[in-house]
């Protein structure tokens, strides 16, 4: 009988082992996309390791990326801010009900989407212009203004506005 319990317990510490080890390296090497995000606090990630939801692009750096944290408390991210915005209404979700933040350029670091301020002819990776600033300055707008901008096509990625907003 003692023989039987050494040889369960030889095989069974081993076999845990090796199970609790998978399962760390799981959770380690988990995408950011994977990740059940209870606090909705926009995540880290690193370069060429996520794609924005609605152009597959890899996202390198966090200049002009967003994070949406839906109600299922799964992030979804963006290179563009543009691509977060065409993404709600492809999906037919408000903003106003979901957690969207986006990367501030002035301060480094993300700041909730709807209270920041946009300029609207800067270079950001899908060409829509939009960058967002958490200290408004004269001649930005809202989040209104540039979601409306955007659901419109009044963004430089369509030349005649880029001429018209760059003065050419």
């Amino acid at each position: 009988m003692k023989q039987k319990i050494a040889v369960f317990i030889l095989v069974l510490f081993p076999l845990l082992a090796l199970g609790g080890l998978f399962w760390f390296l799981h959770v380690k090497h988990q995408l950011p996309t994977q990740i059940v995000n209870k606090e909705k606090m926009p995540l880290e990630f690193k370069d060429n390791t996520v794609t924005c939801a609605l152009c597959n692009m890899y996202l390198v750096g966090k200049k002009h990326t967003a994070q949406i944290i839906t109600n299922d408390l799964k992030t979804h991210f963006f290179d563009d801010i543009g691509c977060a915005i065409l993404w709600l209404k492809e999906q037919k979700i408000d903003p106003e009900t979901i957690t969207l933040w986006v990367f501030s350029t002035e301060s480094n670091r993300y700041i909730d989407a709807l209270k920041a301020s946009y300029t609207f002819t800067e270079e950001t990776p899908m060409l829509y212009g939009f960058a967002a600033y958490e200290n408004p300055k004269e001649g930005m707008i809202d989040f209104t203004e540039m979601r409306l901008r955007m659901l419109r096509g009044e963004n430089m990625s369509d030349p005649k506005i880029r001429q018209r907003l760059k003065g050419q």
